[in-house]
């Protein structure tokens, strides 16, 4: 059990993170210093080194707190009662986080942590993501919204270049109005439901 000062110490860490989130996701990891983190945070500079010790280490905590976020967001959204039709449309069109546009040094950043050997979003990937595909297309099958020949990584795929696709910002924009229809062509083709 978490006693009172536990809470408050996770609760200024977290708002520390979410802080140090918002303004690299907008100014880059560069240009933002502690001082910014801490009045954006509401905490003292010596709070921010008590709990990161230093600014690359404040960066790595913001990096895993911005990829568990999106885990918790996507397994949110898996367990929650939407049907599924709408849930896949959520997942290829969801760019909450990503929308604000990250900004590219940090982006750069993320990458390059990335490409470490066992990192974090490759770990959560594995452990998280992929189960939890696998129980979303269960569940697709299941209300015969997937067919059942097909394969698990053939979906998977198809997902992924959509999703990859939608997160350009030039193309987003031009998308949005074909929403429901580019949904359709995911679960009927181009030759559309046959009765």
């Amino acid at each position: 059990m978490m006693d009172g000062f536990q809470r408050r110490r996770e609760q200024k860490k977290q708002d520390i993170l979410e802080a140090a989130l918002a303004l690299f996701m907008e100014y880059g990891v560069q240009k933002v210093s502690i001082s910014e983190i801490a009045q954006k945070a509401n905490v003292s500079q010596v709070t921010i080194y008590n709990y990161f010790e230093s600014k690359q280490k404040l960066t790595s905590g913001v990096f895993g707190y911005y990829i568990k976020k999106t885990s918790d967001d996507f397994e949110k959204l898996i367990h929650s009662n939407i049907p599924f039709p709408e849930k896949i449309k959520q997942i290829i069109f969801n760019k909450k986080e990503i929308s604000k546009q990250i900004h590219e040094e940090f982006y750069h950043f993320m990458m390059k942590e990335y490409a470490t050997e066992g990192n974090i979003i490759e770990k959560i990937y594995v452990e998280k993501a992929l189960p939890y595909f696998a129980k979303l297309f269960e569940e697709g099958k299941e209300q015969g919204y997937v067919n059942p020949n097909l394969s698990q990584e053939a979906i998977l795929f198809y997902v992924q270049m959509l999703k990859d696709y939608m997160q350009r910002e030039e193309v987003y924009q031009k998308v949005l109005p074909l929403t429901e229809d580019i949904t359709n062509i995911f679960f009927y083709g181009i030759i559309g439901k046959k009765e």
